[in-house]
């Protein structure tokens, strides 16, 4: 699967109440992200910056990104290995710090799966794979700033 891969989708500012940008509140941070056969994506800021609560912000949607890329490697080369993993949750966090030029930049990810596998005798193997499903990660790979793992490993409880 070697080659160069090309990616698109649409963002849309849904944000206009009327006057559009003539004054730092006079509008919504919305806007809709869609491709061509996914579902609509709900975006804003985050509420530190105005934003909807209800949705998405870019911020979270790196974080996403990341776990979810890190999962979906981690999940393949499980599967190559013989591990058998039976449930994987992820609790991703992010640090960004604000520079004083108004801008900013995340410092630090930590990835924190809970990863289930169906026998003992995987358990190691199960954690080894970690560091290899972040060396070859698209995104993780794609950043400035370190995306580190904790990850921990269970044995599903058989009965």
């Amino acid at each position: 699967m070697k080659g160069e891969h090309h990616y698109t989708l649409t963002t849309t500012w849904t944000g206009n109440r009327g006057s559009g940008t003539s004054n730092y509140q006079a509008y919504d941070r919305s806007y809709l992200v869609s491709g061509d056969h996914e579902k609509q994506l709900l975006g804003s800021a985050d509420p530190a910056f105005r934003g909807d609560a209800t949705r998405y912000n870019p911020e979270e949607m790196l974080l996403a990104s990341l776990s979810s890329c890190h999962m979906l490697w981690y999940l393949h080369l499980c599967a190559v290995a013989g591990v058998v993993v039976v449930d994987y949750r992820d609790e991703a966090k992010g640090q960004m710090e604000e520079t004083a030029d108004g801008g900013g930049q995340f410092t630090e990810v930590v990835l924190q799966p809970v990863v289930t596998v169906t026998d003992e005798s995987m358990v190691g193997k199960a954690e080894e794979l970690h560091r290899k499903a972040n060396e070859l990660c698209f995104i993780a790979r794609s950043v400035n700033f370190p995306v580190k793992h904790k990850p921990t490993c269970v044995v599903q409880v058989k009965g």
